[in-house]
């Protein structure tokens, strides 16, 4: 069955990229309406925008989905997250500016919030997107691929010479709960250097060390440390499941990425829509279901998320 939030949640912090103040609200949506973003400051263009893969366009550091008549959000990647890993199917999100709120840099708060509202299921069966043949982008040492299984699983693979990073791997079957115990607090992270020379060139305004992962060489200048010590593959696997939680359904296989980032994902996409040999829509068996990344979610798991 589909699922929708039990009322409206709320949220207000920065944009990553102007640094401007931001709020968002979410709200229950009717069975199969989707995912879609609405530009509440916009209202002389079409404000509302679908949260699919096709919408997605070129925009550094992030997602972003875009409308015909060219209104936009961006940073939808952590928040698309949240509502895959807490098993919604079906929500409006509100949002009076150009992008989602960074809050700490993961998706923690969103996750919190969704669990602690609960889901109200909705008399509407659940479809999703069987993978039937391994489909694959490569790409200057890069690498996604989207392999037959029977429910998501996420395989990932960076590396990095920053000591503080290096090679890290990690392998999660998605179900019960997973992503919310494993993944929802891990932060985005990037070089000193490379935030420096961003607010330089006025990227990133709303990047700082309370948001990010701050590294320099050996060291994390973030306050606290890393939450993880392999905090940084866990979150290129976070921001995985919200790129493909574009697609528009839930996916039945295994994603792997190596030095994949949010670009690749979407052509992988692109690329699997593009030939229909490769999956098919399927009505979810009970056993199909109860494998998907919000099935199992308990408001126990989330002692476990910072």
């Amino acid at each position: 069955m589909q699922a929708t939030l039990t009322q409206t949640i709320s949220f207000e912090g920065v944009g990553l990229h102007s640094g401007a103040p931001v709020r968002m609200d979410v709200h229950p949506a009717a069975a199969c309406f989707g995912i879609w973003f609405k530009r509440t400051d916009v209202t002389d263009a079409d404000n509302m925008i679908r949260a699919i893969y096709t919408a997605v366009g070129a925009k550094p550091l992030c997602s972003e989905v875009t409308n015909a008549a060219g209104v936009g959000v961006s940073t939808v990647e952590h928040i698309m997250a949240a509502l895959a890993g807490c098993g919604i199917h079906n929500a409006l999100i509100e949002v009076n500016g150009p992008e989602v709120p960074i809050m700490d840099g993961c998706s923690a708060d969103f996750v919190r919030a969704i669990v602690e509202t609960g889901a109200r299921k909705q008399a509407a069966r659940l479809h999703a997107i069987e993978v039937l043949s391994p489909v694959i982008v490569e790409e200057n040492g890069a690498m996604a691929m989207l392999t037959p299984a029977g429910g998501l699983e996420i395989d990932f693979h960076i590396d990095f010479s920053d000591a503080a990073i290096g090679r890290q791997h990690m392998a999660l079957d998605m179900r019960n709960g997973t992503f919310v115990r494993e993944l929802s607090d891990s932060r985005t992270f990037c070089r000193k250097a490379d935030i420096d020379t961003m607010h330089a060139n006025g990227l990133a305004l709303g990047g700082t060390y309370e948001n990010a992962v701050v590294i320099d060489g050996d060291d994390v200048l973030s306050p606290g440390g890393l939450r993880h010590k392999d905090e940084a593959v866990r979150h290129k696997m976070l921001d995985a499941l919200g790129d493909l939680a574009l697609a528009g359904a839930p996916i039945l296989g295994r994603y792997t990425g190596v030095k994949a980032g949010h670009a690749m994902t979407n052509k992988l996409l692109r690329k699997m829509f593009a030939n229909p040999s490769s999956y098919r829509f399927v009505p979810c068996t009970p056993e199909q279901a109860a494998r998907l990344p919000g099935v199992g979610v308990r408001k126990a798991d989330l002692a476990l998320v910072a």
